[in-house]
């Protein structure tokens, strides 16, 4: 398992036959300060969607997922489902704001 700041991410065996391809590398999108958990060079990996989960394919040997606000991490290859971690206030659960 991995944590980047507000999103998740964890190893899974495989990608669900009916997710939808997603066109860019870009994991999350922070909302307080509009920057993006992003894969750094998206040549090797492919990033999906499915019942508001998302799904990253790493094909090369590692991907780095990068944050203005956040140390680099590498993902090492392999398949992973990731989400934005969730809070909860008095007024209702909500998103994590990064």
């Amino acid at each position: 398992m991995y944590r980047h700041g507000d999103v998740i991410i964890v190893r899974v065996p495989a990608i669900p036959a009916d997710a939808t391809r997603r066109p860019s590398a870009v994991l999350a999108r922070g909302e307080a300060t509009g920057h993006s958990h992003r894969i750094a060079d998206a040549t090797d990996v492919e990033l999906f969607d499915r019942d508001g989960m998302g799904y990253l394919r790493v094909d090369c040997q590692s991907a780095t997922l990068v944050h203005d606000e956040h140390h680099p991490i590498q993902l090492p290859r392999g398949t992973y489902r990731f989400w934005q971690q969730r809070e909860y206030s008095p007024k209702g659960i909500r998103r994590v704001v990064d």
